[in-house]
C-alpha cells in the first residue's frame, strides 16, 4: 500500500530563485517583448505590431516596468519628431534561455493538442 501523500505543495520559500524569476517574466506580455527584443532595439510601435493584440497603454506600461527592473533600456532618439528605441540589457538577456525553454514547451503542448 502506498503511503497518503496530501495534495498540497507548500509554496516555494521567500526568495526562491524560481519565485525572484517568475517575479520579472511574469505579466502578460512580458516574455513576448523579451522575444523581440532579442534581435536588437526596436522602437515602440514596431514592438506593438510585432506582437498584435497588446494595447499601446499595455505595451507602455510593460516597458516601464522592465526598465524599471533594469531589464530593458529605453533610448530617446533626437529625431523629429522624436523616436524611442528599446533594447534589452546584458541583464535582460539574461532571461533569453528562460524564454526560448518556455517556447520549446509550448510547441510540444501544441503539438500534443494536435495529436489528440
Amino acid at each position: 500500500m502506498v503511503p497518503y501523500r496530501p495534495s498540497r505543495v507548500d509554496a516555494p520559500p521567500e526568495g526562491c530563485p524560481l519565485t525572484e524569476c517568475m517575479a520579472l517574466l511574469g505579466g502578460a506580455w512580458t516574455p513576448n517583448i523579451i522575444w523581440y527584443l532579442r534581435e536588437g532595439p526596436r522602437r515602440f510601435n514596431e514592438l506593438r505590431g510585432d506582437i498584435g493584440g497588446v494595447s499601446a497603454k499595455v505595451l507602455s506600461a510593460r516597458l516601464r516596468r522592465l526598465a524599471a527592473d533594469g531589464l530593458v533600456t529605453r533610448e530617446v532618439k533626437p529625431t523629429t519628431p522624436p523616436t524611442v528605441e528599446y533594447a534589452l540589457t546584458e541583464f535582460g538577456q539574461e532571461l533569453l534561455p528562460a524564454v526560448d525553454a518556455i517556447v520549446a514547451v509550448g510547441h510540444r503542448i501544441k503539438l500534443r493538442a494536435r495529436s489528440g
